[in-house]
């Protein structure tokens, strides 16, 4: 439970820095937090069957439709949370430098015993 916490933060201050470098609207940092949360869930529940039902396109591009896949992801938590507002491109390049930076920051970070 605590590297729940520990990746949430983690996520939640990657989201507000990445957002200032690609020009992301973000009123405020509570729907930063809920950015957090909502993907999170999203990538939880909702990613599996996304990939699952595009198996035959990212077969046809070699994986690089996983990247769509993600920023579609970042669009749905995006549509729910109030006071954040992007562009599919930006979705896209948010998504791929989360995806990079928080896979580095949680191998820092993160305990994994």
């Amino acid at each position: 439970m605590k590297n729940y916490f520990i990746k949430l933060l983690i996520s939640t201050i990657l989201i507000v820095v990445i957002s200032h470098f690609l020009k992301i609207e973000i009123t405020n940092y509570t729907a930063a937090i809920f950015m957090a949360v909502a993907l999170s869930l999203l990538n939880t529940f909702l990613k599996p069957i996304l990939v699952i039902l595009t198996i035959p396109v990212t077969f046809f591009t070699l994986g690089l439709f996983l990247l769509v896949i993600n920023a579609i992801i970042v669009k749905i938590a995006d549509y729910f949370i109030d006071g954040i507002s992007m562009t599919f491109i930006q979705a896209l390049l948010f998504s791929i430098i989360l995806s990079i930076s928080q896979f580095i920051l949680n191998k820092i970070f993160i305990d994994e015993k």
